[in-house]
């Protein structure tokens, strides 16, 4: 039998899609809505680990691992209803200190990027808000543009940070899961949009900080 990327991608996009249709015709109160964006997180996360494990038997396994965290002094995308699930994660996890710390650091990667756009932005090097000794501190609920970031070489992340406007200097990222997770989540957008739901696209300091304080 052929394998063709092309259905196995619309088959991915249907499954997003499918995912926010639950949560639709669930009515999308805040908690429905909470908890499919937290099962196509999880379908994305099995993706990513079936293609991890793929990788390794070709000899092309993720070098990615807790303290690692070159990409996370990047900018990185999210959409509404997934900062929603962020913002959620860190006002039940976290004290009142802790989040206003978070909140503040979002502010001050804010100020540092206001006024940047094209390559100048996405060339940055500021360190993620939830960045602490060298993780994330809300790991469990981060966005698909960090679960599909899978590298093969730990050292071409390194030069991309220290280099980043070197043409050369390019993460060794796995292409293939990361557009299957995208499409996930491009499914996911489309079936809230059918529903009337404006999704939105921010940075993860943009978004993050509209959790309620105790």
């Amino acid at each position: 039998m052929n394998f063709d990327p092309k259905d196995l991608e619309k088959r991915f996009y249907s499954d997003g899609y499918q995912l926010a249709m639950k949560a639709v015709e669930a009515g999308l109160s805040g908690e429905t809505l909470l908890s499919s964006v937290k099962e196509m997180h999880q379908l994305v996360d099995e993706v990513m680990e079936y293609f991890s494990n793929f990788a390794k038997k070709q000899n092309r396994a993720p070098a990615c691992r807790k303290g690692c965290s070159w990409c996370c002094h990047q900018p990185v995308f999210a959409l509404s209803y997934e900062m929603d699930v962020l913002n959620d994660f860190i006002e039940k996890n976290f004290d009142n200190a802790t989040r206003e710390q978070i909140a503040k650091r979002a502010t001050e990667k804010n100020t540092k990027l206001k006024g940047l756009q094209g390559d100048a932005l996405l060339n940055s090097k500021f360190p993620c808000p939830l960045l602490e000794n060298g993780a994330c501190m809300a790991y469990a609920a981060r966005p698909v543009a960090c679960r599909i970031y899978l590298s093969t070489s730990v050292a071409s992340c390194q030069k991309f940070f220290s280099e980043p406007e070197n043409e050369e200097a390019v993460p060794a990222l796995l292409q293939f899961p990361m557009r299957i997770g995208r499409l996930i989540n491009e499914g996911f957008k489309a079936a809230l949009k059918t529903a009337g739901v404006k999704v939105e696209e921010m940075r993860i300091e943009e978004g993050t900080g509209t959790f309620r304080s105790s």
